[in-house]
């Protein structure tokens, strides 16, 4: 993580993004500008936050450890999400992991100071309450994915949801395949199949131990609308 002091582009990103609606008083003041690599955690769950996010460029993935030990995939993040307001509200550590996928940039405000301020900001309140309806919707969602579609499509949908387009299209995954499997609910047998079943519709091909896209078009129709970040403000 980069710290960035740089209060001109603080604000602009603060007026452009429109975020002095979501808060009684001005909070530019109190904002920092983070910078988080590709790969780096943003948070991991079961530490204490040190800031409040606003995650306002790049794209991240969320998941949460179970009781037996396997991790689960919640969500995609895309701008513009609040991470913490689950934390801030219950006073307590992460309830999940969010880990960057591209370069990202959030708007941060120490978790200190965040309590002080805005616990008591009705127009932040009202805002919480509107970003937690929308987390609970789309891990509702994405929970019943898990469940109900096949792992062709939800393979599809990761895949096509970790992509930073612009790279070449070989598929860089930031961790081995059993994790994938564990995220996605499968076995790592049934995820092997299912990579064979890809490459088999043209949509993948292994080269060099990688894997890589040939039909982006076909990938997208697989993957249709699955684990796609609701967005909102």
């Amino acid at each position: 993580m980069k710290k960035i002091e740089d209060l001109f582009i603080i604000e602009n990103y603060y007026n452009e993004l429109n975020m002095q609606k979501i808060f009684i008083d001005d909070m530019k003041s109190d904002m920092r500008l983070l910078k988080f690599e590709k790969h780096e955690y943003l948070i991991r769950e079961d530490e204490d936050l040190e800031y409040l996010l606003f995650f306002i460029q790049g794209k991240a993935k969320v998941f949460k450890t179970l009781p037996n030990g396997r991790s689960l995939l919640l969500a995609f993040y895309k701008p513009f999400r609040v991470i913490g307001d689950i934390e801030i509200i219950k006073n307590q550590s992460a309830t999940g992991t969010v880990l960057a996928l591209s370069t990202c940039y959030c708007l941060a405000i120490p978790m200190e100071k965040a309590r002080l301020k805005l616990i008591k900001d009705n127009k932040f309140l009202k805002f919480t309450c509107e970003s937690l309806a929308e987390k609970l919707a789309a891990v509702s969602m994405n929970s019943s994915i898990n469940l109900l579609y096949p792992l062709e499509n939800r393979l599809a949908s990761y895949i096509n949801e970790s992509l930073t387009y612009g790279d070449d299209l070989y598929i860089d995954f930031d961790e081995n395949l059993n994790n994938i499997a564990e995220l996605l609910g499968s076995s790592y047998r049934h995820l092997l199949r299912t990579f064979n079943t890809l490459c088999k519709k043209g949509v993948l091909k292994r080269e060099d131990g990688k894997y890589k896209i040939i039909n982006k078009a076909l990938l997208k129709d697989l993957a249709g609308d699955l684990y796609q970040d609701a967005k909102f403000l």
